[in-house]
């Protein structure tokens, strides 16, 4: 990233940092980092920075050395991408058909050795990290961040059965995920030869949209065709290709070895499915009725690309939108007709219209009130009328949908509904604003409302344009303070990790996805390419993924991770009273996670008092900036925050849809 990025986005990089460093200069610098952002740039020279001779008498940033990089990134990085030619080995071959099909990013663990070394060699992206679990979660997060296929990859057997939770949690978000495993030779079925001999297909069934095992090399372009019809095509969802040793192995030789070898063009369209004008005429009908219409703005707005023909519809009739979904920003906070921060009004609506609203919610779990009408804009007719009784139903792709809406609907006002959401949204920023007064009176380690707010502020009305950052909501107890700070300016510029599957651990993972996807500028995320991400979950996700901060300083992402660290799972409040099980429920006390990820090549700062919180903030973010390494802000809190009778507000409940939302 060079001044010119941060000049596009309105921002002056050395006003930036001088800023930065004039607000947080009662922090001591830990050590000097290398100032080049890239992997090729990082691997020369990396020498020893000088360390901090004092620790900040703000924060406790602890010490350690740089870690160096093997030679061979950059030989890696100037070695110059192969071109596929026959003959040629089955692997190379689905390699050659996902790359012409832009496949964007690989994350993986080293296994799968035929299909991963495959893509590698002929310049597919491939990240590795430590585990294929929070690789799986990498590439979801890199999907839900760009609106790009990606793919993810275990080895046969045990990283096979790791991809298992990265593949639910990507089934319930609707994330359209590659995910590859390979297998032992077909001639081992039914025994037990060597190790890792595993069927897969049963295990998988019930969470891809489509599985294929693949035994003949000779039909893996076709295969490869079937897949991407499926990613990109309809309701996305992921799918699973079992590799066997033979479809990896096998040699190509001649062009007609090759079944069913046509390009992309040939093998998928890209026409969507149009709406009914029938069924539009019904849904006009019925939101000229309504008095209090809203619309519900879902993960299939952000995959259709649907948020400027949203505006335009709800700017023309005068319609408030909330959102809801896997990704936030496709319909801006900040617009006048945002009904995301105004839950209270929301039991008001009497007609909705939930588009792209892929994962349905059932009655009595989206607030709206028991006497609302529906409709429903999805492509999938089947799944029209789940879960709610829909008055208007229209099979479209959204984006094609709202087109039409959009030029058949006549310009319609509802200037006291919009009174109302407004009133209601002043509300919800009043109880904000009071629930951080109330917090700030405890001193003895730091309230998650304390992280909430003033992580608000640094984003959104500090230096930094408040459309730039992107963060990976996650956490349990921290997340239901956090929500409901944070705004979304654009599309996807909140990544909620915790979406309907509720997966523990997944955010480091979802750090190192998101992170590529901003620091290469992929998809959506072009505009901010190079920007630090951040990204919040609490001590117990922590514990699950928290070496993958080897892998964001391995590949010098300028990542900022919050841990909440209560000393306890999420789960602890609800067990007090219990005394022979709250130990279950606990880990030992103040563990400094900041100094595991100076260990691990990353910067640690460790935050236990409220007023410590924006410094290390800053320091972090300037970090990040400079050097394109991430840091991990270790904020210590205490478990008895959730205990609402003894330290108000404790534990809070949430309103779906809108700022609050993540099961639906």
């Amino acid at each position: 990233m060079n001044a010119s990025d941060y000049t596009k986005m309105g921002v002056n990089k050395s006003v930036l940092v001088d800023e930065l460093e004039r607000k947080s200069e009662n922090l001591q610098s830990r050590r000097t980092f290398l100032t080049a952002s890239g992997l090729l740039a990082a691997t020369g020279a990396v020498a020893t920075g000088a360390l901090s001779k004092a620790v900040s008498a703000a924060t406790k940033e602890t010490a350690g050395q740089p870690l160096p990089l093997p030679a061979d990134f950059a030989t890696a990085a100037q070695t110059p991408p192969e071109v596929p030619k026959l003959p040629m080995t089955g692997a190379t071959l689905f390699a050659r058909a996902c790359k012409a099909e832009g496949l964007a990013a690989l994350f993986c663990c080293p296994g799968n050795y035929t299909v991963t070394h495959a893509m590698a060699k002929i310049g597919i992206p491939v990240y590795t990290g430590r585990d294929e679990r929070s690789m799986s979660h990498a590439a979801d997060a890199f999907t839900r961040a760009t609106g790009e296929v990606s793919a993810t990859s275990g080895t046969e057997g045990p990283g096979f059965t790791n991809l298992i939770s990265g593949l639910a949690n990507a089934k319930a978000a609707r994330t359209p995920v590659l995910f590859i495993a390979s297998n032992k030779s077909v001639r081992e079925e039914d025994a037990e030869v060597a190790i890792q001999l595993m069927e897969q297909e049963s295990v998988t069934s019930h969470m891809v949209k489509w599985q294929k095992r693949l035994v003949n090399a000779h039909r893996n372009h076709e295969y490869a065709a079937y897949a991407f019809r499926q990613l990109k095509t309809g309701v996305p969802s992921p799918v699973h290709l079992n590799f066997t040793a033979e479809a990896g192995d096998e040699k190509l030789k001649k062009p007609g070895d090759i079944a069913y070898n046509f390009d992309k063009c040939l093998y998928r369209t890209e026409a969507k499915p149009n709406p009914s004008p029938a069924h539009v005429v019904k849904s006009i009908a019925l939101l000229r009725q309504a008095a209090r219409p809203i619309i519900v703005s879902s993960t299939g707005v952000f995959y259709s690309k649907a948020w400027d023909a949203l505006r335009q519809f709800a700017e023309k009739t005068q319609i408030p939108v909330v959102e809801s979904g896997a990704m936030r920003g496709q319909f801006p906070d900040d617009h006048p007709l945002s009904a995301t921060c105004s839950p209270d009004a929301l039991a008001s609506a009497d007609v909705v219209m939930l588009i792209g609203q892929y994962c349905m919610p059932s009655i009595g779990e989206y607030a709206f009130g028991p006497d609302a009408r529906y409709i429903r804009i999805d492509p999938a007719a089947e799944d029209i009328g789940r879960n709610l009784p829909i008055e208007v139903g229209i099979v479209s792709d959204e984006k094609a949908a709202l087109e039409v809406l959009v030029q058949d609907a006549p310009a319609m006002r509802h200037d006291a509904w919009i009174a109302e959401i407004m009133a209601a949204r002043k509300k919800f920023e009043d109880e904000n604003d009071a629930m951080y007064q109330q917090v700030l009176a405890y001193k003895d380690a730091v309230h998650p409302g304390v992280i909430a707010k003033e992580l608000a502020e640094f984003l959104y009305r500090g230096n930094i344009p408040k459309e730039q950052t992107l963060i990976g909501s996650g956490g349990f107890g921290v997340a239901r303070y956090t929500r409901r700070w944070l705004r979304a300016y654009r599309p996807a510029q909140i990544v909620n990790g915790q979406y309907q599957f509720g997966t523990v651990g997944a955010d480091v993972g979802y750090a190192v996805g998101a992170g590529i996807a901003v620091k290469e500028g992929h998809g959506v995320q072009a505009p901010y390419k190079g920007h630090p991400t951040i990204t919040i979950m609490g001590d117990a996700a922590f514990g699950y993924s928290g070496m993958e901060t080897e892998t964001l300083a391995k590949l010098r992402i300028p990542a900022i991770i919050i841990v909440y660290n209560n000393n306890a799972w999420g789960t602890w409040y609800l067990q007090a009273d219990e005394p022979r099980v709250v130990p279950m429920h606990l880990f030992q006390e103040n563990i400094r996670y900041d100094k595991m990820a100076e260990a691990l090549g990353a910067n640690g700062i460790y935050v236990t008092k409220p007023e410590e919180f924006t410094p290390a903030l800053k320091k972090a973010y300037k970090t990040a900036v400079e050097t394109s390494m991430p840091t991990v802000i270790n904020v210590q809190g205490k478990k008895e925050y959730w205990q609402r009778e003894k330290l108000p507000p404790g534990f809070l409940g949430k309103v779906e849809p809108g700022v609050t939302s993540y099961y639906h």
